[in-house]
């Protein structure tokens, strides 16, 4: 078998706007074969598989049949159904956040991949932008977490709620930088277009730390910010300026942006996941099992909140 025959076949599931990034990230690496990409849009699968000149398959079947690798960059409540038929065929699956929109499903991806023996990872990739940061180092845990991600109303994931679709993110950081499971739980929201909240405001104890994120896709203007104070002073990100404030003696990097990592947090995911299957990483950035413990802490906040995680 010649070298570019062991690359791994990659494909894409879902032709919209991140389905045309991790394409073209794909592509890009010579690691790996593109092979093209599957959206029940043929016309818009088309458009994308000939930008790279690839394939746009006529089913999901097709596409599992020429593939090793894939990425889910569907509408989030199609995410476990596409990635279940896939990791059954033995795939190794990327799947857009968030995992799943149902604890039930998402847990038996996990499951399945792990029975597999196959990566599976999800597309949190803010936990890329701390990395380079150097946050994660950090040698304190926050004990107060204040979080803004919010913006106009696009239309885009609006089959889940707000915080399946822009909350998560900071849930995940939050997850990571406090190190421990949450306590307690408070949420109010707001729905406007559909049942499902499009504007939540959440408070959530992580023992004698706490957290309060406020995330939105009805506001007037795009904001991204993240608050964390420590023993020894505070961090403030702003995640659009790609800037930080820090009063701590943490060995933070002002340059972060323009690192690897920083400069290109998706693609550095998808790098990262290529990684993994290729054992040159022990793991993707964020495992399925991470993936799932964001999955149910958002479900909990959406349940707080009285108000449902699918529209």
């Amino acid at each position: 078998m010649s070298k570019q025959e062991r690359r791994p076949r990659a494909g894409v599931i879902g032709a919209g706007a991140f389905g045309r990034h991790h394409a073209r990230k794909y592509a890009e690496d010579a690691r790996v074969i593109f092979m093209g990409v599957w959206d029940p849009d043929l016309e818009r699968a088309q458009m994308l598989a000939d930008t790279h000149g690839a394939e746009a398959f006529a089913s999901l079947d097709a596409m599992l049949a020429q593939t090793d690798v894939i990425t889910i960059a569907s509408p989030p409540s199609f995410h476990a159904g596409n990635a279940l038929p896939a990791l059954q065929a033995g795939k190794h699956v990327l799947i857009e956040k968030p995992l799943a929109t149902n604890l039930a499903a998402g847990a038996e991806l996990v499951r399945i991949a792990q029975d597999q023996q196959r990566v599976l990872a999800c597309g949190h990739q803010e936990r890329l932008v701390f990395e380079a940061i150097g946050l994660f180092e950090a040698p304190e845990r926050p004990t107060l977490i204040e979080s803004v991600r919010e913006g106009p109303w696009t239309g885009r994931s609006a089959d889940v709620s707000v915080t399946l679709d822009l909350m998560v993110h900071d849930l995940d950081l939050a997850l990571k930088l406090m190190g421990g499971k949450a306590d307690r739980i408070e949420a109010k929201a707001r729905a406007e277009h559909g049942a499902a909240a499009d504007q939540i405001e959440a408070r959530i104890g992580f023992g004698a730390a706490q957290a309060v994120f406020t995330s939105s896709r009805i506001a007037g203007e795009r904001r991204r910010t993240m608050r964390a104070v420590y023993p020894s002073g505070e961090v403030s990100i702003d995640f659009l300026a790609r800037t930080f404030e820090n009063t701590t003696n943490f060995p933070l990097n002002p340059a972060f942006a323009e690192t690897r990592i920083g400069a290109d947090p998706l693609g550095a995911n998808v790098a990262g996941f290529i990684d993994a299957v290729l054992g040159v990483a022990p793991r993707p950035v964020v495992s399925g099992e991470e993936a799932l413990a964001v999955l149910e802490l958002a479900l909990d906040v959406d349940r707080a909140s009285g108000l449902p995680s699918l529209t």
